[in-house]
């Protein structure tokens, strides 16, 4: 059985609510990321969000604030999802494809251990769970009546 922590990215660099907008830019650079947890400052590791490359432009950029000065409490928005790290592939597909989300946290007593991306689903998955993964999370959403 492949799991989480098999085709996770392991580690990951942390950054907390009240870390600034462009140190986060400037460490997803550093790192060549896409994507970083956001910690409580409070509570050791506590995962509360995970900010994207796409929150910066699209929640500070594009609204004319500047990055130095806004937190990532200002754009962090619910509940992160997560897998553990025993896990089934199959879970983690299902986790991400019912969420709409392109990068999952691991979490292994009950701290993070490593974060899966699509990339490292590229490298797990058959052709055909790679098509049905992206037509899930591409495809445009369903309308809500």
């Amino acid at each position: 059985m492949t799991t989480a922590k098999d085709i996770m990215h392991p580690g990951a660099h942390w950054i907390t609510k009240s870390d600034t907008l462009q140190h986060a830019a400037q460490l997803m650079r550093q790192l060549n990321v896409g994507a970083l947890p956001v910690g409580d400052e409070t509570h050791n590791e506590r995962l509360c969000g995970i900010i994207t490359d796409r929150d910066i432009v699209m929640k500070c950029v594009a609204d004319g604030r500047n990055p130095a000065e806004s937190k990532a409490s200002d754009v962090i928005e619910g509940t992160p999802r997560w897998i553990d790290a025993d896990a089934d592939i199959e879970d983690v597909l299902h986790e991400m494809e019912s969420h709409r989300i392109r990068r999952l946290p691991v979490i292994e007593n009950k701290r993070m251990v490593g974060m899966i991306s699509e990339a490292d689903l590229a490298l797990h998955l058959t052709d055909n769970q790679i098509a049905e993964f992206a037509g899930h999370i591409y495809s445009p959403a369903p309308v809500q009546r």
